[in-house]
């Protein structure tokens, strides 16, 4: 079940309050509800007319005292006709309505579980299978979609169906229609029963389903460590008992549905043999007309129509449950880390950077960073430097608020980071990460991420302003050439080009690097340093250097150890003092001799 919190408890929501929830969330299923509604009632109506109308036919028209009134039963037969056609149209209508509108809905709620899942914070994210959360938006998605288009639909013309055909049961007789209900009062229960079983199976499908895209989509994306390290049978092997648990999940839930399913149709078969013998009975008492228990079966059938597709909507219903429940899990996680309303504007110009005492753990782990307190001038080429662990890339992390510390606060220009809005500290605020990701695109199109109003001309002149035009005109097509997915048609360092003029043509104030040349060739470094050179000119720039060479050049470098700043200072003053920075300096010469 999903889980609601109210006065700090963690409550779960049953299938009803689930789907309750999830249009709340999504007004658009709501809009247009009450002429589909009319027109579902119109619809629902029509088809007890020709009940009616064979009854009418049969008592007061074959059967009528003194002869058949031929009269009659042609307008019997007549407007039965017409209800009959009112019913098409009106059947007609309430479909396009429902479908426009439900489509209408599964769009919001696709863009805003999507939405959603970008607004998750860093940690969330990574605490979540990627195909877990691509599924999420996806398939899951298309759960809700099936039901609300095929199962809603019946939902609602079944129920009325139901009540109205009780109704003229009733009227005709009374033991006849206590005889249904006693019928299908067993398979309510059963049904019920049934309903908790299928909720959990497809629980498990929806869970099976996530972990099997999770597990597809990073073959894929790993295909070729797979080949190098020859491990393909592992990791087919890994995918084929993914494939199987999906199976195995469906399957069950399908026998529990096609049971449920199977006891409707024993039901129905009951019920319209019981109907048969015990109103036969009736007729031959004189307690029921011919015309009634002939009319009777009619509606009958029409009872038995709604509960026995009840069985089948049960089916689409938990899955569709299932799937809410899974959407609903992002839509109702909180974004810890928010856009904050009325947030401040961060003023175009030199950025200092405070730390406040902060400190940073990881949820359900130690503190990784402890009470940094320390400021940052304005154009000032900052480098961080420390051991693997140490809390390097936590430091800028926080810094560019993809994660918020546990205590104190950081501060650009004296604004608190928490009260600037994302708008402006994104625009003002630049992170280069280490992997350069690029997004299936031309050259020109990536860069283009960093100022989307770009033209081809401006990026040209960003590649030249960072001594790059050379590189530009070797590739096939220029900035015209398509990077691939993920930028794989180009190579770790060329992927660190666009990435670095990506950042320089968002022309922010600050910027945060973790280390671009820590994993290219002698060739390609020489460019990017270059590069690194223009980018970082005139803007108060923070490195996470993973190579003491960048070091070397920054005017100011943090040491950080085990998540304490235990050195500060130029690389001159610091390299001669026997600290942790020179034992690291040391280290790094001999390995690079």
């Amino acid at each position: 079940m999903s889980t609601a919190t109210i006065d700090g408890r963690a409550v779960e929501r049953g299938a009803f309050a689930t789907l309750a929830h999830g249009l709340r969330l999504t007004p658009e299923f709501r809009e247009g509800l009450p002429v589909t509604l009319v027109l579902a009632m119109v619809a629902t109506g029509g088809r007890v007319v020709v009940p009616v109308a064979v009854q009418q036919t049969i008592d007061h028209g074959l059967n009528a005292p003194g002869g058949s009134d031929l009269g009659l039963v042609r307008l019997a037969c007549g407007l039965a006709a017409l209800a009959v056609a009112v019913t098409a149209v009106a059947s007609y209508l309430m479909n396009v309505r429902l479908y426009r509108t439900t489509e209408n809905g599964l769009l919001a709620l696709r863009v805003r579980a999507f939405r959603r899942v970008h607004d998750l914070s860093v940690l969330h994210q990574a605490s979540e299978r990627r195909g877990s959360l691509v599924s999420r938006v996806t398939s899951d998605v298309d759960t809700i979609s099936t039901f609300m288009q095929f199962g809603g639909l019946l939902v609602l013309v079944s129920t009325a169906q139901v009540v109205l055909t009780t109704v003229i049961m009733l009227v005709w007789s009374w033991q006849l229609t206590l005889l249904v209900y006693v019928c299908f009062l067993p398979l309510v229960f059963a049904i019920r029963l049934f309903q908790r079983k299928l909720q959990g199976a497809y629980g498990a499908v929806r869970e099976r389903i996530g972990a099997l895209l999770g597990a597809v989509a990073e073959s894929v994306v790993g295909a070729p460590v797979i080949r190098a390290y020859g491990v393909q049978a592992r990791t087919a092997e890994r995918i084929d008992t993914a494939v199987s648990s999906t199976m195995n999940a469906q399957v069950k839930a399908q026998t529990i549905a096609a049971t449920t399913f199977s006891l409707g149709e024993l039901t129905a078969a009951v019920a319209n043999g019981a109907v048969v013998v015990v109103g036969v009975l009736l007729g031959v008492g004189g307690g029921i007309t011919t015309g009634r228990l002939v009319g009777f079966l009619f509606l009958v059938t029409l009872f038995v129509q709604p509960v026995q597709v009840a069985t089948e909507v049960l089916n689409e219903a938990q899955n569709a449950v299932a799937g809410m429940r899974r959407v609903l899990g992002v839509l109702d996680t909180p974004t810890d880390v928010a856009d904050p309303v009325d947030g401040a504007e961060l003023e175009h110009g030199p950025v200092g950077v405070q730390f406040d005492h902060v400190s940073f753990a990881y949820p359900g782990g130690p503190e990784v960073l402890h009470d940094v307190d320390l400021a940052i001038a304005p154009r000032t080429r900052v480098a961080i430097v420390g051991e693997t662990g140490s809390g390097k890339t936590t430091f800028a992390k926080l810094l560019t608020r993809l994660m918020d510390p546990t205590r104190g606060a950081v501060r650009l220009n004296g604004l608190p980071l928490d009260g600037i809005s994302f708008s402006s500290l994104r625009s003002r605020v630049v992170m280069v990460p280490q992997d350069g990701f690029l997004f299936d695109s031309t050259v020109a199109d990536n860069v283009r991420y960093g100022r989307p109003g770009a033209t081809d001309e401006q990026i040209a002149l960003a590649f030249l302003e960072l001594g790059l035009a050379d590189w530009v005109e070797q590739l096939p097509a220029g900035l015209a050439t398509p990077v691939g997915e993920r930028g794989e048609s180009l190579s770790v360092g060329e992927r660190q080009l666009v990435a670095i003029a990506r950042a320089y043509i968002a022309d922010p104030d600050l910027l945060v690097l973790d280390e671009a040349t820590s994993a290219v060739d002698p060739a390609t470094e020489v460019r990017l340093n270059r590069a690194l050179d223009s980018l970082t000119r005139g803007r108060t720039t923070i490195t996470i250097a993973h190579r003491l060479s960048t070091a070397e050049a920054a005017d100011d470098v943090l040491v950080v150890d085990r998540g304490v700043v235990v050195e500060r200072g130029p690389h001159a003053e610091l390299v001669v003092q026997d600290g942790v920075y020179a034992r690291l300096h040391a280290s790094w010469m001999s390995q690079s001799r």
